[in-house]
């Protein structure tokens, strides 16, 4: 780029005349100087708040943009229509300084200043060109940036004729947050990043609370949308235990030992019907098992009704198998037959005591564990419960979720929509659901799976996912972190978050505050935009004070590979989701 270009005096408009910490301020010598002109074909308007402007310093140029305009107070006495037709006046701006250039290395951006421009120094307007250049390197090394993916994103506010592209490693690299009120253009900004995502062979997988991304399916490089409660599910045996409790809540003191022994029992026995071949493990013709304690000696665990039974029966056993399997039965996985669940926590109310045989039924902690049964049974005879977790399926169905999610990352697709339209909101479902893939997603990017072929996973209403706490009968809390985990340590692993949500504030502070880049749309409610002023580390007051009066489709873009925010209008997604207003 010519370094000259910025500072053409075809393109001047005024002097610098005070210099502040955040702003300097502008001396225009005519008024003429701010009229609308063309020039090599552009049409400029310099007279207008908003509007970007090049500063010539000694060492360094600046790039600026028009906050505020005024006339002296003694021009503004005198003026009325004619004269100002007729007269010269002299008015006087406010401009923001956004970022600092080396004369030498106009396309190198230094992030803060270092310096400031002199009294005295002049004033350009900013050409299209000048602008959209550096929008196309922020966020990029320069070894990279030949080949960097660009986004189409949309056109500046101030001038729509200005295009705005955007690497998509300045927008997805350190995570992204899409906010704003309903109506903002939220969801026509999600479905455009989806778009530029598969325009570029990217890959995303997408979380759609409502189904109004449901306008995608059946377009090139889009999976098979995987419906939950619908033509797909998320097999119970791919939740973790800790899921398992916080759909059961139990409470600590006795529910929780007694879910706990009856996995463990219920594992130990998915454990011996997988090893009825081993020559140390004989099933019986009654469903029970014989174990091999030392040469010609076997001891039973008894098998009742798909259950194993405890109360008078030897611990020897039933030890031998947990200790020679103990990886598989202590693993994290709820691998095991969960309707046998709430029986299996009854034969667990027996006396423990230090004997080698289990003692008779225990009256007190069974009562006490009454309403965790009742809540396991009301959960294992939900029809809903059970279309979404698959509880009377296989595993190996080609309808399971986690089977497709593999599916997909191993194709050429570039998207799969996971629609949460049919899943319902008893017993915090969406909310353990979502937090499952996420786990999922979270430890196969561990892995290395994404290294190569970074992943997007992208949130809709994530404000209904996460900063969320399952409460038990005592009102004790479990958190459920998955996303969070994802934000703060998946960038290295090649897996990126983008959330949309209405409501930034219900977004944890920690989350949020590891989104790199914020797109935001029109923003009213004061906690809303606190969260993104305390999070967003690149949003200045002056920046922040547009919010409020951003029109449809219209954001400022800001963030750490941003240095400086930029008021813009999003342009319309060729494939519109359905987030249109009902009409009366």
């Amino acid at each position: 780029m010519d370094f000259r270009k910025p500072f053409d005096h075809n393109y001047f408009i005024g002097y610098i005349s005070q210099v502040f910490p955040d702003f300097v301020r502008v001396h225009f010598p005519s008024s003429v100087l701010l009229n609308k002109f063309i020039f090599s074909g552009e049409e400029f308007n310099a007279g207008l708040v908003g509007n970007y402007v090049t500063i010539e310093g000694e060492n360094h140029g600046f790039l600026g943009k028009i906050l505020e305009l005024s006339l002296p107070e003694k021009e503004r006495l005198v003026l009325n229509e004619n004269d100002f037709q007729r007269k010269d006046f002299h008015p006087a701006g406010k401009i923001e300084i956004l970022l600092s250039f080396d004369y030498f290395n106009v396309e190198k951006v230094n992030k803060g200043l270092s310096c400031y421009p002199n009294i005295g120094s002049k004033v350009f307007v900013c050409t299209s060109e000048f602008i959209q250049t550096y929008f196309k390197r922020f966020g990029l090394k320069e070894d990279s940036a030949a080949n960097a993916p660009l986004f189409d994103f949309g056109k500046l506010t101030s001038d729509n004729t200005t295009s705005i592209e955007v690497a998509q490693q300045a927008l997805f690299g350190r995570h992204c947050a899409i906010v704003g009120t309903t109506g903002g253009g939220k969801s026509w900004t999600l479905s455009k990043c989806l778009e530029e995502t598969i325009r570029h062979n990217g890959k995303a997988i997408l979380i759609d609370a409502t189904g109004e991304y449901a306008s995608f399916d059946g377009k090139e490089k889009i999976a098979e949308s995987s419906i939950i409660g619908e033509n797909n599910f998320f097999h119970y045996s791919n939740l973790s235990i800790e899921d398992i409790f916080v759909l059961l809540r139990p409470s600590g003191q006795v529910q929780a030992p007694k879910l706990l022994d009856a996995i463990k029992s219920l594992k130990i026995l998915d454990v011996l019907r997988k090893n009825v071949d081993d020559d140390n493990i004989k099933q019986l013709e009654s469903g029970s098992f014989s174990i091999k304690i030392s040469d010609g000696n076997y001891e039973e665990i008894k098998v009742h009704n798909g259950i194993i039974k405890k109360s008078g029966e030897k611990k020897r056993p039933y030890n031998r198998i947990y200790r020679r399997f103990i990886s598989v039965i202590e693993g994290d996985l709820a691998d095991f037959d969960i309707r046998q669940l709430s029986d299996q926590i009854t034969a667990e109310c027996v006396w423990d005591n230090e004997n080698l045989a289990w003692g008779g039924k225990q009256d007190t902690h069974l009562n006490n564990c009454i309403s965790l049964i009742l809540r396991a049974n009301s959960l294992l005879h939900n029809q809903s419960f059970d279309k979404i977790f698959g509880m009377n399926k296989d595993k190996s169905d080609n309808n399971e979720l986690i089977k497709n999610i593999n599916k997909f990352i191993d194709s050429d697709d570039c998207l799969f929509r996971i629609g949460f339209e049919s899943v319902g909101f008893d017993f915090q479902i969406r909310e353990i659901l979502a937090n499952a893939i996420g786990k999922y997603l979270l430890m196969t990017s561990r892995s290395g799976k994404f290294k190569t072929k970074p992943l997007v996973l992208f949130i809709d209403e994530a404000h209904q996912y996460l900063n969320k706490y399952v409460k038990d009968e005592y009102f004790e809390l479990t958190r459920l972190s998955a996303f969070d985990q994802i934000a703060k340590e998946c960038r290295k692993y090649g897996l990126f978050l983008c959330l949309a949500t209405q409501m930034p504030r219900d977004i944890p502070a920690g989350t949020l505050s590891q989104m790199g880049t914020f797109i935001v749309h029109r923003l009213i409610n004061p906690y809303d935009k606190e969260a993104i002023e305390n999070a967003c580390s690149s949003a200045s007051r002056n920046s922040l004070s547009f919010l409020p009066i951003l029109g449809e489709g219209e954001a400022i873009l800001m963030g750490v590979d941003f240095p400086m925010p930029v008021i813009l209008k999003v342009n319309r997604p060729s494939i519109e989701p359905n987030s249109k207003t009902p009409q009366f």
